[in-house]
């Protein structure tokens, strides 16, 4: 079963008052409008229209709550640097975004979205800029990997890394293609790790070992 399999849809924010206040621990996902985010957490779902995406970049306007359980939530950031929107609703994303990340107590990490073709644009270091100073972890998802060739795919993991070890610390990365399913279980891996959960293999093997 995949790891967020029973995600359910819990509420939608549009103002920082309006947070859950008994949430014990988040995950949030974030990136570039158009960058894959909605069909990255509808993959790790393995649910078509979780996270709804469509063709016009900037659809989601607000933070998304879906459930893990009662008090554990995977949270869907609004997609950042579309320039067809009114300047009110940019100013109110980016502080919503900058408050939620440098102060959300509850957020056990950040899940960011990059586009496997155009990483860490100078709107993906500004969203570094904000959470890194908390000292969390960032694990970066390069999406649509599968538009590149497989070299290339690899030297721009490369160099993303090379470029996170001299700027960004705490930060992991990884290849990931919703198309091709790939790097699902590598994403699942630090997704559980953020969320307390035990690998199934050391949960089983811990089940033998423990008497009847």
């Amino acid at each position: 079963m995949a790891l967020l399999q029973n995600l359910t849809f819990f509420t939608t924010v549009n103002h920082l008052r309006d947070l859950p206040p008994h949430s014990t621990l988040e995950i949030a996902f974030a990136g570039r409008s158009n960058a894959g985010k909605s069909s990255a957490i509808n993959t790790l779902a393995t649910r078509n229209r979780l996270a709804f995406f469509s063709k016009t970049p900037g659809r989601t306007q607000h933070i998304n709550y879906f459930s893990f359980d009662e008090t554990r939530y995977i949270v869907d950031l609004p997609g950042y640097g579309y320039a067809r929107v009114p300047a009110a609703i940019k100013q109110h994303w980016q502080h919503l975004l900058s408050t939620y990340l440098s102060t959300r107590e509850a957020l056990a990490g950040l899940i960011l979205i990059m586009d496997a073709r155009h990483p860490l644009t100078p709107l993906d270091q500004q969203m570094l800029d904000w959470f890194i100073p908390t000292g969390k972890p960032v694990h970066i998802l390069l999406t649509k990997a599968d538009k590149l060739s497989k070299g290339e795919a690899v030297q721009t993991l490369a160099k993303l890394r090379a470029e996170l070890n001299k700027s960004y610390p705490n930060c992991t990365a990884q290849l990931f293609s919703s198309l091709k399913r790939q790097g699902i279980e590598e994403a699942e891996a630090t997704l559980s790790a953020w969320l307390g959960e035990q690998p199934k293999g050391k949960q089983q093997a811990e089940e033998i070992k423990t008497p009847g």
